[in-house]
C-alpha cells in the first residue's frame, strides 16, 4: 500500500479509501490510485478483518443475479446454494435490475461485507463497469454471461450455437421473415443470441431483412407489447425467436390474445413450466442454471481452498427440444 501510495503521489489513507471504495475522494485522485494499483499489480486482501477467524474466512459467498424474482436465477441460486451448503457456507443473493452501475455497487458492497468470493450475472457485454474492481484479490465467477476481454472463470451456455440451431430450424421449415425478442445489447447473452440468429440466416443463404430484430425488451409486458405490434404491422414475421423466459412469456400471451398460437411458429429460448401443456406445446431451447450456479460454485471453491488455477469458460450444452409450436409451417395470408 506504501508502493501504491508513493507511487501515486497521495498518503496511505487516500489509498486505504479508494480501494475500499469510501466517498471524499476526487475522481482524479482516485484514477491515479487505480493506475498505481494496476502498475504494481497490487492485489489488496480486504478480508483483513476477518483474521481472527480460522483461515481468515467469513464463509459467505455473494451471489449476485439480474433479478430474483426470475425463475432462471432462482435456479442458478439452487445449484450454488447445493455446493454452498457441502462447504457449510452462506450465500447472500442479490439482484442487479440490468443495471450496469448497480453491479459495480453490489460487487463493491459484497467486498466491504469481506465475503470470501463472488459469482456473478453480469449485465455488461465488456466489463469494463467492473474494471476498477476486478483487480481487488477476491475470486470472481461469472455465471451465464460473461463479459468479453475478461481473464475471469465463466461458466455459460452454448447460447450462440444454440440460438443458430433454433433460428435454422425455423428457415428449414419455410421462414422466411423470422422475429427475434431479446434484452438490451448490453447484456452479453443478448448479443451472442442475435449473432448465432444472424449466422443462421447467413448460413442458410435466407434474405436477411427476414431477420427482425426487436431488442432491448426488459420482462413480460413489453414483449406482449413488442409482439401485439410486430403482428399488426404492415410485415408480420411468420415466426418469432424469443430470446429469454420472461419475453416468452409475454409473447405467449400476445399470440392467444390474437388467436395465432397455431399460425404463427415460436421458439423459446428458457424452459416453462407446463410448456408441453400448452396448445401447441413449446418447442424451446432448454438451459440447464442450476448445473451451471452447481459448476460455477465448485470453481470457486477450488479457488478458495488455494488451487492455483488458469482461468477458465466452462461451457454448460442446452437441449433443442421440439413440442409442436415451432414446426408450424408459414402462411402467407398475413394472419388474419
Amino acid at each position: 500500500m506504501k508502493q501504491v501510495a508513493r507511487l501515486a503521489g497521495v498518503g496511505v489513507k487516500t489509498v486505504s479509501r479508494v480501494v475500499n471504495g469510501e466517498p471524499n475522494v476526487a475522481d482524479a485522485t482516485a484514477e491515479r490510485v487505480w493506475d498505481a494499483v494496476r502498475e504494481l499489480d497490487y492485489h489488496v486482501d480486504l478480508r483483513a478483518g476477518s483474521l481472527r477467524r480460522p483461515g481468515g474466512a467469513t464463509r459467505t459467498i455473494a451471489l449476485l443475479v439480474g433479478s430474483v424474482d426470475n425463475p432462471f436465477a432462482g435456479e442458478l441460486h439452487r445449484g450454488v446454494e447445493d455446493v454452498a451448503r457441502e462447504h457449510d457456507v452462506a450465500v447472500l443473493a442479490s439482484s442487479l435490475d440490468e443495471e450496469p452501475v448497480r453491479e459495480v455497487a453490489a460487487v463493491e458492497d459484497s467486498i466491504r461485507r469481506h465475503v470470501d468470493g463472488i459469482i456473478v450475472n453480469t449485465t455488461t457485454v465488456d466489463g469494463a463497469a467492473l474494471e476498477r474492481v476486478l483487480h481487488l484479490g477476491v475470486p470472481i465467477v461469472f455465471v451465464d454471461r460473461a463479459p468479453h476481454n475478461v481473464e475471469a472463470d465463466r461458466v455459460t451456455s452454448d447460447t450462440r450455437s444454440a440460438a443458430k440451431r433454433a433460428t435454422l430450424h425455423l428457415l428449414q421449415r419455410g421462414h422466411t421473415r423470422i422475429a427475434l425478442l431479446t434484452e438490451r445489447l448490453n447484456v452479453a447473452t443478448a448479443v451472442e443470441r442475435w449473432e448465432g440468429f444472424s449466422a443462421a440466416f447467413e448460413q442458410f443463404g435466407a434474405d436477411a431483412d427476414g431477420a427482425v430484430l426487436v431488442s432491448g425488451l426488459v420482462g413480460a409486458a413489453a414483449a406482449e407489447r413488442a409482439v401485439l405490434e410486430l403482428m399488426n404491422g404492415p410485415q408480420p414475421p411468420t415466426a418469432i425467436f424469443s430470446g429469454q423466459n420472461l419475453l416468452t412469456e409475454g409473447a405467449l400471451h400476445a399470440l392467444h390474445l390474437l388467436g395465432l398460437r397455431d399460425r404463427i411458429a415460436h421458439v423459446g429460448f428458457d424452459d416453462l413450466p407446463l410448456a408441453d401443456m400448452l396448445q401447441p406445446a413449446l418447442t424451446v431451447v432448454r438451459q440447464d442454471p442450476r448445473r451451471m450456479g452447481r459448476v460455477a460454485a465448485q470453481r470457486l471453491f477450488r479457488r478458495l481452498e488455494g488451487e492455483a488455477l488458469q482461468s477458465e469458460h466452462i461451457v454448460i450444452p442446452t437441449q433443442f427440444i421440439t413440442r409442436g409450436s415451432g414446426e408450424i409451417a408459414p402462411r402467407r395470408d398475413r394472419h388474419k
